[in-house]
């Protein structure tokens, strides 16, 4: 019989954020908090000249120069669709991408259960992400890989998952695949477990992204109907990752050798 001090262990889950600086890792610290709705608004803190900075940046230099300069941690309840049972308790770490501050990123991934790869789908993998990869492969850390900035333009989705092989040689196995090119986000392809497109989530717009972005859900039929050439495109794409085996695979991604691979704007 559990007690209930393990019950309470086995809901919790750690994850740190990780990447290069500007990738938008306080962005998505704060838009995950948003969709689990512990927050109504993202930007809750003013920044400098009147924009809004992230809630998990609180030192006045964060503010004022839009950077994490210490680790910080935020804490919901998260229940994913057909969860049973108590929901999860999710402690999300914002750790500092600045090289300055890096002893500190290293101190966080110590004491987390997986990490979040944040790249940006311009830059792709940047010298700080490439680093900090490293030490998370050294102490066996799973990695989930956020291709982040996807309605600016940027590198072709596919050019990123050989830039991830070739560069660190982790195998991404795309959960979600962006309908139309970088600069042009018109939603995501949910694959299935094999790979296949069996659902299209088209976003609608949202002033600054301040709040969720409203879904539309359609069947590939209809999404062909909708988007055309750019649906075309993203079959085609998943269709040569699965020939290539870039399935998700549970053991895999827990053996640290592929990473379930997600395109977003946060």
């Amino acid at each position: 019989m559990n007690s209930p001090l393990s019950s309470e262990a086995a809901r919790r889950r750690t994850f740190a954020v990780i990447a290069h600086p500007d990738a938008g890792k306080s962005t998505l610290t704060e838009a995950l908090a948003l969709h689990a709705h512990v927050i109504a608004e993202a930007g809750a803190v003013h920044g400098k000249a009147g924009r809004k900075a992230t809630v998990s940046d609180w030192m006045e230099m964060e503010k004022d120069r839009g950077i994490s300069i210490a680790s910080s941690a935020l804490q919901f309840e998260y229940a994913p669709e057909g969860h049973q049972g108590e929901p999860y308790m999710i402690n999300l770490v914002d750790t500092p991408g600045h090289a300055d501050f890096s002893e500190d990123t290293y101190r966080v991934l110590t004491a987390v259960d997986a990490a979040v790869m944040l790249i940006d789908g311009a830059k792709g993998l940047e010298p700080q992400t490439l680093k900090l990869f490293r030490v998370c492969k050294a102490r066996g850390l799973p990695i989930v890989t956020v291709v982040n900035k996807w309605d600016r333009p940027g590198k072709s989705p596919l050019e990123l998952v050989d830039e991830i092989v070739t560069e660190i040689g982790l195998q991404p196995t795309p959960l979600y695949w962006p309908v139309g090119e970088a600069g042009d986000f018109r939603g995501l392809a949910k694959l299935s477990d094999e790979g296949e497109p069996q659902e299209y989530i088209h976003f609608i717009r949202t002033a600054g992204g301040s709040t969720i972005a409203p879904e539309e859900h359609y069947t590939p039929e209809q999404a062909l109907d909708k988007e055309a050439d750019a649906w075309e495109t993203a079959t085609e794409e998943t269709e040569l990752l699965a020939a290539d085996g870039a399935v998700h695979d549970q053991e895999l991604f827990l053996d640290c050798t592929t990473s379930p691979m997600i395109f977003a704007s946060a």
